[in-house]
């Protein structure tokens, strides 16, 4: 009797709580889009058959694919049974396309290595010359594009050219000999009679293949969109090509580069970048081109080092203690001297990522960039370092573009080649794709010269 009095009990409270239950149900209005909706999607598309026939067309949409995927592979690898050459030329067209990622040059005492990394394009460019013509003068150079190739091709072409030109004449007219007929003698490639003192040359693909003239600019325009599009949205640059004054060639006489009897490189390396700064601009103008280079340059005669640096490229030596010696410093907009040069000028710094001049260029210094070099926003003034090798007995030095010193301090450079310079180039390809690993993402070019394998080198021939 108990157990019934309960179930009756649990009975009765249950009707009571449906009643109040529906009657809170039917007090909520079903006409509302919310409720409408739900009911639809239950009536036609919860319903069993509906939720079969959906999953059916899954299924065979996957079953079409794999077929697909399938039938793909097989018609490639008759393919390639029917035709092994077309095998072969993917293969070379693969590989080619993998050499143009990386550039590398060897010399006897230096070697460069450098990647293309995370850009579309490669606009470094760098040069070895150990030794010009047997006068001991060995020269080295790092140019960092910006904007496309142009300026950092001619850089490297006419420049160089003129200094190698130049350090040939001086050596010459300091000992009282005159070459009467221009040297057209290309750095990179030394004539069969100097093949003892020719560098060997180890290269992925050649540098000079892309190289620009300014005899071509009206052929080929190259130019950076993005360069472009903020010159554009900026109120005081302008694309505008303004009538300037021809660029007249003034002789210098070359007695004015000798200082008692020696070299002044200092001068030398200023005056050669500001004139060929200026054709630049104006080969550039001529084909609207925006492209700019930063430059660094280092000439090396007995125990003396000259480095002159235009941009944010940089070198670093280490000496006979492990230090890390800066050779040249960075130009950056954000620095109080070249801050104030800018706005005298008129000009302004931005915050756009890093410090921009006019929020468009992140340094302060370049050749080229003739929108913001007619504005003296931007200037090719090179600052000139000189040192004397034998105050610091260093182990090696290391020149390389920003993308190295995006990801890597001086000491950690320097600490870097030092574990690594018994390697054939001197640990510069090691130290470049540490950078790429750690997530550089611009270009890469490091130069490494090795002064312990000078030391040795010497040390044979004296014994």
């Amino acid at each position: 009797m108990e157990d019934e009095l309960e179930d009756r009990v649990l009975y009765q409270t249950y009707l009571s709580f449906i009643k109040i239950l529906s009657r809170f149900t039917s007090s909520v209005p079903f006409d509302t889009p919310v409720s409408y909706l739900w009911k639809m999607v239950r009536l036609y598309f919860l319903r069993s058959e509906v939720l079969v026939f959906t999953l059916g067309v899954v299924i065979f949409l996957m079953y079409l694919q794999t077929i697909e995927l399938w039938s793909r592979t097989l018609l490639s690898r008759l393919s390639q049974a029917m035709n092994p050459m077309s095998v072969q030329r993917m293969k070379f067209l693969e590989s080619s396309e993998a050499d143009k990622q990386s550039w590398e040059l060897k010399g006897t005492l230096s070697a460069a290595y450098a990647i293309k990394g995370r850009r579309m394009h490669m606009e470094d460019r760098f040069i070895i010359n150990e030794d010009i013509n047997s006068t001991g003068i060995s020269l080295f150079a790092i140019f960092d594009g910006h904007g496309g190739e142009f300026a950092a091709n001619y850089a490297k072409d006419h420049l160089i050219q003129n200094l190698f030109n130049k350090i040939i004449e001086l050596n010459a007219f300091k000992d009282g000999k005159t070459i009467s007929t221009p040297i057209k003698e290309s750095p990179e490639e030394p004539k069969p009679k100097d093949h003892e003192n020719s560098i060997s040359v180890e290269r992925k693909t050649s540098f000079k293949k892309s190289a620009s003239t300014a005899d071509d600019t009206s052929k080929k325009e190259i130019t950076d969109p993005d360069l472009l599009a903020q010159i554009s949205k900026s109120k005081i640059i302008t694309r505008e090509v303004r009538p300037s004054k021809p660029v007249i060639n003034v002789s210098i006489p070359l007695s004015s580069y000798l200082d008692k009897g020696k070299i002044n490189f200092g001068k030398l390396l200023t005056d050669e970048v500001l004139a060929a700064d200026r054709l630049l601009v104006e080969a550039a103008k001529r084909s609207m081109n925006v492209a700019g280079t930063t430059a660094l340059i280092a000439i090396m005669e007995g125990n003396h080092l000259i480095v002159a640096n235009v941009g944010d490229s940089r070198g670093v030596m280490c000496d006979s203690r492990g230090n890390a010696i800066p050779v040249s410093f960075d130009h950056k907009p954000q620095q109080v001297r070249e801050q104030k040069r800018i706005e005298a000028a008129g000009g302004y710094i931005a915050f756009n990522g890093v410090w921009r001049v006019a929020g468009i260029l992140a340094t302060s210094r370049a050749m080229g960039d003739y929108p913001l070099k007619d504005k003296k926003f931007v200037i090719a003034d090179p600052d000139i370092l000189t040192f004397n090798l034998d105050d610091h007995k260093p182990m090696f030095l290391v020149l390389a573009s920003d993308g190295l010193w995006d990801t890597f301090s001086n000491e950690e450079a320097v600490k870097f080649i030092k574990e690594r310079l018994d390697e054939p180039d001197y640990g510069a390809k090691s130290l470049t794709l540490q950078a790429y690993y750690r997530g550089s993402v611009d270009n890469i070019t490091v130069l490494v010269i090795n002064f312990l394998q000078n030391r040795i080198s010497s040390a044979a021939i004296s014994q």
